[in-house]
């Protein structure tokens, strides 16, 4: 019987990583002439000059005697190395020990996949949100059970605003001082990690101004996560709708969060399956 070999662990994993990533790059789609090379992919002073550093510098870090870059150095390590979203984020954890800041993203269309995820859920009203929680993405349950956001103009297709600012929404809402106050508690807890600070502070202002009851439950400091638990809505034309809901993050994208709400019973989503019917209809 053939004795276990013992695996040395790397006592340098970044550098190995480094070194890795490197030699699986192809000079030439740098424009980097490719004659009389006897390795693969990118000498160290080749990436040390994409990235801005020292080649002495570069070639300590991947030695493991380089010190803890920054994270101006490591995002120039990424583009020097090409690096896709999920590569820049091991990048972070092997040298900081923590992912990258989150990098926010300008409002745009989400895409034709995302969409239809939500889709396929047909009779679980289903949300995409930002970091401020503003809606991008709905389905068609969401806008007969909740609201139709694509009838609001998109500044007002934000859920605090809706919850504090919207009479219908806030009238669906059985429970409105506890699911507000929840709401408010969650959305610190999350914009605070992933939300723009300048762009959180002058939404906090805003909704301050529109709404005192937003401004005292703010002043409060409760902090909580969104996580999962149940909703009680009344809507005007199908009545009581009790639902279970789930948050997520979307891979890839940590500013962006997808909310789903399930009916807890048949019968709830035999009231939902109405509420299309009568949307598909025009009633």
């Amino acid at each position: 019987m053939a004795e276990a070999i013992d695996k040395v662990p790397d006592e340098n994993p970044l550098g190995s990583y480094l070194r890795d990533r490197r030699a699986k790059l192809d000079p030439a789609e740098f424009g980097i002439e490719t004659r009389r090379r006897r390795t693969p992919g990118l000498r160290r002073e080749e990436v040390a000059q994409r990235a801005n550093v020292s080649a002495t510098w570069y070639t300590w870090l991947e030695q493991g005697r380089g010190g803890s870059p920054s994270s101006d150095v490591l995002d120039r390590l990424a583009r020097a190395l090409a690096l896709s979203s999920a590569e820049r984020e091991h990048l972070f954890l092997l040298a900081q020990h923590r992912p990258p800041e989150i990098r926010h993203q300008p409002f745009e269309p989400i895409s034709a996949q995302l969409q239809r995820v939500l889709d396929a859920m047909t009779f679980s009203p289903a949300v995409l949100r930002t970091a401020l929680w503003d809606v991008v993405g709905w389905n068609a349950a969401a806008s007969v059970v909740m609201t139709d956001y694509a009838l609001l103009p998109r500044e007002e297709r934000n859920i605090l605003k809706l919850i504090f600012c919207n009479e219908r929404v806030r009238g669906h809402m059985v429970n409105w001082g506890r699911d507000a106050r929840s709401a408010v508690a969650s959305f610190r807890a999350e914009a605070i990690k992933a939300a723009p600070a300048q762009a959180l502070q002058a939404m906090v202002e805003d909704l301050s101004q529109a709404s005192p009851e937003f401004s005292a439950i703010w002043q409060d400091y409760d902090i909580q996560n969104y996580g999962a638990g149940t909703k009680h809505f009344r809507h005007e034309i199908a009545g009581d709708l009790m639902m279970e809901y789930s948050s997520f993050t979307v891979d890839g994208r940590p500013d962006l969060g997808l909310v789903v709400f399930t009916p807890m019973t048949e019968a709830d989503a035999e009231r939902v399956r109405q509420l299309l019917e009568t949307a598909r209809n025009g009633r």
